[in-house]
């Protein structure tokens, strides 16, 4: 008989289900007054949200020398510290960003909210605040505890996304800076664990999964890594991707992190692709677990392909690259066992995952753009695709024209059918795809320094989770991916978003998302899972 999951939760609000507009969301001022709780209910949403908070002075125009450190190439800033206008400064230093603290906020699955979890700062971790690929939440396999990842840096601290980790210096990356990565992982009482890494050096770790089930503890972590030239140092090849971590119980100030430690790794060679830059295939950003496999997205950068992979742990199920998890696949328990005498010319060799059957396998694609993967059942798997990032605006239309346009961004149902996966239809309605919105206290107008507005408006969802009701149907919560008119649309209010579809259905039904949360002026949303504790009943 099929597994299908199931969660003893909250009663669904009504609105979500039918899929009209529910009460309105609280924004930065509700967040500021909620209870500080540090225990979490089982049956809630849990939601990553960074606030930014720059000291005043941190930038001054055409003083400031970007990035910091800088001693050739360098930009000097055009704007200030203060949002949302400092994220200009992108528009002259591509590395651009500011750190700022992560919250953890506990709503009802009807956005009420209950409490907020300061994630500490100093001894913890920090997000790059425009960084929309980072701070996704994942239960770990016995739904115990959630992870995310972040940095070890203080709040208010310049380009650190860009930035070497200590053990993995590229002389060539122009952030000068040297900080490690972190992954954090939450329990039910509030209680944290950070465990540093030298992986994703250049560039950004984006999700972390832990690993506890049946006497496991490692943590796996998905990211991309380097911001240098060709060709790059070793230990950025083999920190990007997948990596595997073992959880660490010092603090941050004892641990010695290592080498980073690959266990997943892709090459468009697979496919009979002529070979592209080395280490870029991995750009991974989504993360998943279901029946003991480990799942990934790829959905950005100029390498590779944006598609649906997961980890091959049994050598059988991609002789091609592509191919479906052979039954009896258990999760890896250590690194890949890669040849270094390989890495400059083949990266991490010999590689070990797969395009899951049906999805893409063009190169490069301009249409393609998955993020966040939930599997409802063994047949039917959700992800999201954030969008071109296209912020083509049309003052006849007051719409992003090629925002709108898109029939594939949103939230993508697959069905496995007859050994492939097919995509079955696309849910955007009350998206509202390429309208602008407003957020209170936002500049209005035209970005002088884009020439176009200010206002944002949703291009399609990001990280998403879900739960199968007793119905029949499926709820699913996504964060919304943005276009604007503002220097590095990362920056940009987004929301909190629920749609409930019918498992069965084959076409697209007459279904809506609703808002659940709002980010407020200053805040952004990145990730969202259930509580820990949230039982999952399989029949």
């Amino acid at each position: 008989m099929m597994k299908i999951s199931r969660w003893r939760a909250l009663p669904l609000a009504a609105g979500v289900l039918a899929g009209v507009s529910l009460l309105a969301a609280p924004g930065a001022s509700a967040a500021a007054h909620a209870p500080s709780r540090s225990f979490l209910l089982p049956g809630n949403l849990l939601v990553s949200r960074s606030v930014y908070t720059a000291r005043p002075g941190l930038i001054v125009p055409g003083t400031t020398v970007l990035p910091p450190g800088c001693t050739t190439g360098c930009a000097v800033a055009t704007a200030s510290g203060a949002y949302p206008r400092v994220f200009n400064n992108v528009l002259v230093d591509p590395a651009f960003g500011v750190t700022s603290p992560v919250f953890l906020d506990q709503l009802t699955p009807s956005g009420h909210l209950l409490s907020t979890v300061p994630v500490p700062s100093h001894g913890g971790l920090v997000t790059s605040f425009s960084s929309k690929s980072e701070l996704a939440l994942n239960l770990s396999t016995s739904g115990r505890a959630v992870s995310l990842m972040g940095y070890a840096a203080a709040p208010g601290t310049i380009d650190v996304s860009n930035a070497n980790t200590p053990g993995v210096i590229d002389p060539t990356n122009p952030v000068p800076g040297a900080d490690f990565r972190v992954a954090a992982v939450l329990d039910g009482l509030g209680r944290f664990g950070f465990t540093e890494s030298n992986a994703y050096s250049g560039d950004n770790g984006r999700a972390a999964i832990l690993n506890d089930s049946r006497g496991a503890n490692v943590l796996y972590a998905s990211g991309n890594a380097g911001n240098g030239s060709n060709p790059q140092p070793d230990g950025v090849i083999t920190g990007a991707g997948e990596q595997i971590l073992a959880p660490s119980g010092r603090p941050e100030s004892a641990q010695r992190p290592g080498a980073p430690a690959p266990v997943g790794s892709f090459s468009v060679t697979q496919l009979g692709d002529k070979a592209d830059k080395v280490g870029k295939d991995t750009n991974f950003r989504g993360l998943t677990i279901f029946n003991n496999v480990l799942y990934t997205t790829k959905g950005s950068g100029s390498n590779g392909v944006n598609t649906v992979y997961f980890v091959d742990t049994t050598g059988k199920a991609c002789p091609n690259g592509v191919g479906l998890p052979q039954p009896g696949a258990k999760l890896p328990a250590s690194p890949i066992a890669f040849d270094p005498a390989q890495l400059q010319a083949k990266g991490v060799f010999p590689d070990n995952m797969c395009i899951l059957a049906g999805f893409p396998t063009a190169l490069k694609s301009a249409t393609s753009f998955p993020f966040g993967l939930w599997f409802a059942n063994a047949t039917t798997l959700y992800v999201a695709d954030e969008g071109t990032g296209d912020n083509t605006f049309s003052t006849a239309s007051g719409s992003y024209t090629a925002a709108a346009a898109q029939t594939t961004a949103g939230l993508q149902k697959w069905v496995l059918r007859d050994g492939s996966w097919k995509l079955a239809y696309t849910l955007s309605a009350g998206l509202h795809l390429g309208a602008p919105y407003t957020v209170k206290g936002y500049p209005t107008g035209d970005n002088a320094a884009t020439g176009l507005p200010w206002s944002p408006a949703t291009d399609g969802l990001r990280n998403i989770t879900g739960r199968v009701n007793p119905n029949g149907t499926a709820t699913i919560w996504g964060i919304t991916s943005t276009v604007s008119g503002g220097g590095d649309q990362g920056a940009d209010p987004n929301r909190l978003v629920a749609v409930t579809d019918r498992l069965a259905a084959a076409a697209a039904p007459a279904e809506s998302f609703a808002t659940v949360r709002a980010a407020g002026f200053g805040e952004v949303l990145r990730g969202v899972s259930l509580t820990p504790g949230t039982v999952s009943l399989r029949r």
